[in-house]
C-alpha cells in the first residue's frame, strides 16, 4: 500500500494530447496542435441560434476537434477549421464572407465520416462529434444536438479504424516515488487490467503494451517518469486531480461492475470503506481510466464486466531495449511487422487469435506448468493435423466476436453486427465437436468452455432478417412475423396494397370511370389518375392537383387520410423496429461476460492451432523443459531468417550452455560471421519455448529464464541527450543490478564505443561480474581477442568462435560456432565483401604489417599472472588491432621538466624548436 503523498497530483489544466501521435510540425502549426483557446465571438447576442449553439458545445470540450453535424455534411469553424483543413485537405472557406469578421469554415459530407475521423485521429487529436439527437421533421425550431461520442486514439472500436490483428490499447498511469499505478483497457474488446509496479518498471511495461494513447495525471514537467513516457512513441493526454482521487476511482469501479468490493477480481485490501492510503496505486489508475472512457464514450460499457490483476512475477520479464534489439514484434530499422519474429510464426487465422498471439510474444510465462499445458496442447494438435486444420477453416469462416460483443457493450452494434455473431456462434457446435475426448488438459478446457449460446442464436435469428440493411433508419432489420404492430405499421407504411386496390375498385364502381386508378408520388403523395376524356364523369368532390397531356390526377379527403395513416405508420415503424433492435441488443449485451469467454477460448485455440500448423510446415520440435539453467539444443535455426532464407539457405548452429559447457560463452571472430544471429537465435528460442511454442531445430532442452537482457547494436538517444556508448554502458548498468542466475544475458560487442583499452577493461570487469555475482547463463560476443584468456581464470567461461575456412587467398565464413578461440579478425576481408575499392584495401594490409611489427615490438615480455586483464606477451601477427601502444620515448622526460609557467613565450618557442629538431631524422 502507497502513502497518500505519494501519487498527489499538482496543478490542474486542460486536457491535452501529446506524442508522436501528433501531427509534423511540417503539417500543423504548433497555434493549430492545441485548439484550445480559439478566438471566439466575445458577443454571442448577434450570432444565429446555431452558431450559439455551436459554441456552447465548443466550450464544453475545448480541447477536441468538433465535428458540428448540420444536415447531411459535419461542419467546423474558427480554428478548427483551419486544422481540418491542412490535416484533413478540406478547403478552407468562410461563414459570412462580406462581413467584419467572418469565420473560417470547412466541411464533409456525412457519409465520409469514418475517412476523416482516421485522419484526425492519426494526427493525434481528439475528435468530438456533434450529432444531429432528433428527426429535422419532427423538430420544433432548431434541430437539438449533442456530443454523443468523443473519439480519441485509445478509445477507438470502429473497426474501420483499427487494425484487425493488432490491439489498441488506452493505459493509465499514477506515478509514484517507489512504486506506481498501471492500468490498460482494450475498449474494442473490454479486457480491462490493472497492476501494482515499482516506479522503474513502468515505462517497460509500457514498451510491451504498447498503448495508443497514456492518461497521466496534470503535474510538474520535471517527474522523471512523466518525462520519460513523452519521450515515447505514444499520445499522452493529462487529466485533473480529480480523476485520481483514490476513493472517487474505487467506487467508479464498484459501481462498473456492480459489487460491493474488488476481492473477488482477486484484489485484496480494497474494500469500500477504505482511505486515501490503503487503496492501491493500480487501482487508482484504473478508476482514472474507467472515468476517462465513460466521459468519451457517452454510452453504457456493459461489457466491461471486471478488472484483471497483473502479475508481472508470472511472466519472463523483457525490457525495452532487449525487445528492440530482438525484433519480437517490430523490425529495428524499419519498425515493420515483416521481419520479426511475430511475423515469422504467426500462422492464426482469427483476428482474435492473431491479437492473442501477439499479447503471448510480448508477455512469455514463467510458470513450467502453465507452459507444459500449452506444448501438450500442441503436441496433440500437431498428431491429429487434419482435425487441426479442420478447426482453422471452421475458426476462419467466424467473425472476430470480441469487438462485435465490446460494440454491443458500448450500445453500437449494428444489425449486422448481430447477425455476425449469431454466424460465428453457429459455428460452435462443430469445434465442440472436435474438441471432444482430448487428453490434453488445456484442450478440454477449452472446450468446456465454449458456450453454445443457443437462446441468443434463436433469438436473434428470429428476430433480424438474414441480411440487414446497414443502417436502422433504412428499415426492415426485424423479420416479417416478430412483431405484429410491427407488420401492421409496415404494411400501412409500403401503401396498404389491400387498402388501396379496394378503394380503387370501389371508386370504379362508384363514378363508372373504367380506367380510373389510384397512384403515388413524392410531391403529391397519393392521388386518383383517369383519362382526360373520362373528366366529365368526375364527383364533386374529386379535387383536381394536376392536369398531364392526356390524364388528370385528383385527390380526396378519404384518400388524403389514408396518407396521413401511411406517413405515420413509417415514422411509427421505424422507431419500433429501434426499439425492437435495443431491447435484443440489450439482451444480448447482458450476455456479454459469457460471450467474451467464449471468444477468449477460440483465441487460445487458434493460437495452438497456429502453432501446429506452424511445427509441420517449417519442421519445429517440442522443446524439453529442463530443471536447471541449461540451453542444449541441437541443429537450431534462427526463426525469422530460416524463413526469409530459400530452403537450405540457413547454416543451423547447435548451443551448449549450461552445466558442463560453462554458463558463459565468449564468442570470437569476424563480423559478418553470424555471432549476433547466433546469440540472438538462442534468445528467440527461449521465448519461443516460454509462449509454448515448439522450436526450429532437431532437438532442444531449455531451462526456463526469468528475465532475457539483450545489449546488441549501436544507437544514440539524442533525445535523452546520450551517445552511442553512453546507452551501451546504461542498458549494461541495468543487466548488472537487475540479472539473476535465471536470467539469460545477451551481449554484443560491449565496448566498442570507447578506446581499445577502456573498451577492453569494461568488457573484462563485466564478464567477471556476470560469472563471479550474478552466474548466469551468457552469450559475449566480441571483437575483443584478449578476453578469451578470461577461460584460463574463469571456470564457467567457455571460448567459441566463427568457423572460417581459407582457400588459397580467398576466406569463405561457415556460419557455424565451434568451441574454441578465433586467431584472426579478417576485417579487411570484411572490407572486401563490401566492396572497398582495391587500392584502399592494399593501402590498408601494408599499414596493418606495420602495425603489428611496432605493436610486437613495443609490448611487454611478461604476461599478467593475476585476473586482472594485462596485456598478452606476443600478439600473433595475424591479430589485427584498432589501436596501438607506444614505448616511452626519452624526449618525454625533458617534456615533463620544462617549467612551462616560468617560460616567457619566446623561450617556448625556442624550446619546441628545439626539440623538434631532436625528433628530426
Amino acid at each position: 500500500m502507497m502513502p497518500a503523498d505519494d501519487h498527489s497530483p499538482d496543478a490542474s489544466v486542460p486536457d491535452t494530447v501529446m506524442g508522436e501521435h501528433a501531427a509534423s510540425p511540417a503539417d500543423v502549426s504548433p497555434a493549430e496542435t492545441s485548439p484550445a483557446d480559439p478566438p471566439f465571438p466575445v458577443d454571442r447576442a448577434g450570432l444565429t441560434p446555431m452558431m450559439q449553439r455551436y459554441l456552447e458545445v465548443k466550450d464544453q470540450h475545448p480541447a477536441a476537434i468538433l465535428f458540428f453535424r448540420m444536415g447531411d455534411f459535419y461542419e467546423l469553424f474558427y480554428e478548427d477549421a483551419k486544422v481540418a483543413a491542412r490535416i484533413l485537405g478540406l478547403t478552407l472557406t468562410s461563414r459570412d464572407k462580406n462581413s467584419e469578421n467572418p469565420v473560417p469554415m470547412a466541411g464533409f459530407p456525412y457519409h465520409a465520416l469514418t475517412g476523416y475521423l482516421q485522419k484526425m485521429i492519426r494526427a493525434g487529436h481528439r475528435v468530438a462529434i456533434c450529432e444531429q439527437v432528433e428527426d429535422p421533421k419532427a423538430a420544433k425550431g432548431m434541430v437539438k444536438r449533442e456530443v454523443t461520442q468523443i473519439v480519441t486514439p485509445g478509445t477507438l472500436t470502429d473497426d474501420s479504424l483499427l487494425d484487425p490483428r493488432e490491439t489498441n490499447l488506452l493505459a493509465a498511469i499514477l506515478p509514484g516515488k517507489s512504486h506506481s499505478g498501471l492500468a490498460w483497457l482494450e475498449l474494442s474488446t473490454g479486457r480491462f487490467i490493472c497492476a501494482t509496479l515499482p516506479a522503474s518498471q513502468i515505462h517497460d511495461e509500457l514498451a510491451r503494451l504498447q498503448p495508443a494513447e497514456v492518461l497521466t495525471p496534470e503535474r510538474s514537467r520535471e517527474d522523471l517518469t512523466i518525462a520519460r513516457i513523452r519521450l515515447g512513441a505514444w499520445a499522452v493526454t493529462e487529466r485533473p486531480p480529480w480523476a485520481y482521487r483514490p476513493e472517487e476511482a474505487h467506487r467508479l469501479l464498484l459501481d462498473q461492475f456492480g459489487v460491493a468490493t474488488l476481492e473477488g477480481f482477486g484484489f485484496t485490501g480494497n474494500s469500500s470503506s477504505t482511505t486515501q492510503t490503503t487503496i492501491e496505486p493500480g487501482i487508482i489508475a484504473a478508476g482514472a481510466l474507467l472515468e476517462y472512457v465513460r466521459e468519451t464514450q457517452k454510452s453504457q460499457l456493459i461489457h466491461l464486466s471486471r478488472l484483471e490483476p497483473y502479475e508481472p512475477t508470472q511472466h519472463l520479464l523483457i525490457d525495452e531495449s532487449t525487445r528492440r534489439s530482438l525484433e519480437l514484434t517490430r523490425t529495428l530499422r524499419s519498425n515493420q511487422r515483416e521481419g520479426s519474429l511475430l511475423w515469422a510464426i504467426d500462422q492464426t487465422v482469427t483476428p482474435m487469435g492473431a491479437r492473442l498471439l501477439l499479447e503471448w510474444l510480448s508477455n512469455p510465462l514463467k510458470e513450467r506448468t502453465a507452459i507444459e499445458a500449452r506444448l501438450n496442447a500442441v503436441s496433440e494438435l500437431v498428431v491429429d493435423l487434419r482435425t487441426t486444420q479442420s478447426l482453422q477453416e471452421i475458426l476462419k469462416t467466424g467473425y472476430d466476436i470480441q469487438r462485435l460483443t465490446a460494440r454491443i457493450g458500448t450500445g453500437r452494434a449494428t444489425p449486422r453486427d448481430l447477425v455476425s455473431l449469431t454466424r460465428t456462434l453457429s459455428l460452435l457446435p462443430q469445434i465442440k465437436a472436435r474438441l471432444a475426448g482430448r487428453r490434453s488438459t488445456l484442450l478440454n478446457e477449452l472446450e468446456a468452455k465454449i458456450d453454445l449460446h443457443q437462446d441468443l442464436r434463436e433469438a436473434i435469428e428470429a428476430a433480424l432478417v438474414d441480411e440487414p440493411p446497414l443502417n436502422l433508419t433504412e428499415g426492415g432489420a426485424i423479420r416479417p412475423g416478430f412483431d405484429a404492430q410491427l407488420d401492421e405499421w409496415r404494411d400501412l407504411a409500403r401503401g396498404g396494397k389491400e387498402w388501396m386496390a379496394a378503394y380503387q375498385a370501389e371508386e370504379v364502381r362508384r363514378t363508372g370511370i373504367a380506367n380510373l386508378k389510384v397512384g403515388f408520388n413524392r410531391v403529391f403523395g397519393f392521388y386518383l389518375e383517369c383519362s382526360a376524356s373520362q373528366a366529365d364523369k368526375v364527383p364533386p368532390e374529386y379535387i383536381r392537383k394536376q392536369t398531364l397531356k392526356n390524364y388528370e390526377r385528383y385527390i380526396t379527403p378519404a384518400l388524403k387520410e389514408y396518407e396521413d395513416k401511411v406517413l405515420q405508420a413509417e415514422s411509427r415503424s421505424i422507431a419500433l423496429e429501434q426499439q425492437l433492435f435495443s431491447e435484443l441488443r440489450q439482451k444480448v449485451s447482458s450476455r456479454a461476460a459469457e460471450l467474451r469467454g467464449t471468444a477468449e477460448s477460440l483465441a487460445v485455440l487458434d493460437v495452438l492451432c497456429s502453432f501446429a500448423i506452424l511445427a509441420t510446415r517449417r519442421q519445429y520440435v517440442r522443446p524439453e523443459i529442463a530443471s536447471e539453467p541449461v540451453l542444449d539444443i541441437r541443429q537450431g535455426r534462427h526463426p525469422v531468417l530460416d524463413q526469409l532464407l530459400p530452403t537450405g539457405g540457413f547454416v543451423p548452429n547447435d548451443i551448449r550452455l549450461g552445466g558442463s559447457n560453462g554458463l558463459i560463452q565468449l564468442i570470437t571472430g569476424p563480423n559478418m560471421a553470424g555471432k549476433s544471429t547466433y546469440i540472438r537465435q538462442a534468445a528467440l528460442l527461449t521465448i519461443l519455448t516460454q509462449i509454448g511454442s515448439f522450436v526450429p531445430a532437431e532437438s532442444a532442452r531449455i531451462g526456463l529464464a526469468d528475465r532475457i537482457f539483450a545489449r546488441v547494436g549501436a544507437s544514440d538517444e539524442l533525445g535523452r541527450g546520450q551517445s552511442t556508448f553512453m546507452v551501451e554502458m546504461t542498458e549494461t548498468a541495468r543487466i548488472l543490478h537487475s540479472a539473476t542466475a535465471s536470467s539469460l544475458v545477451i551481449l554484443d560487442e560491449i565496448g566498442r564505443g570507447t578506446s581499445t583499452y577502456d573498451g577492453i577493461s569494461l568488457a573484462w570487469a563485466i564478464t567477471e561480474f556476470l560469472h563471479d555475482a550474478v552466474g548466469c547463463r551468457t552469450f559475449f560476443a566480441t571483437h575483443y581477442h584478449e578476453l578469451t584468456q578470461l577461460s584460463a581464470s574463469l571456470k564457467s567461461v567457455m571460448n567459441w568462435n566463427v568457423a572460417v575456412r581459407e582457400q588459397n587467398d580467398d576466406v569463405v565464413f561457415m556460419h557455424q560456432i565451434v568451441p574454441g578461440a578465433a586467431d584472426k579478425s579478417y576485417g579487411i576481408h570484411v572490407g572486401r565483401l563490401a566492396g572497398l575499392p582495391g587500392v584502399v584495401l592494399d593501402r590498408a594490409r601494408e599499414i596493418l604489417k606495420v602495425l603489428e611489427a611496432e605493436q610486437t615490438d613495443h609490448l611487454s615480455q611478461d604476461p599478467a599472472k593475476s585476473r586482472l586483464p594485462a596485456r598478452k606477451t606476443r600478439r600473433s601477427r595475424e591479430q589485427q588491432l584498432t589501436l596501438f601502444e607506444l614505448a616511452e620515448h626519452p624526449i618525454l622526460e625533458k617534456i615533463r621538466q620544462l617549467d612551462v609557467h616560468g617560460m616567457s613565450l619566446e623561450a617556448a618557442w625556442q624550446e619546441l624548436a628545439r626539440l623538434r629538431s631532436e625528433l628530426s631524422p
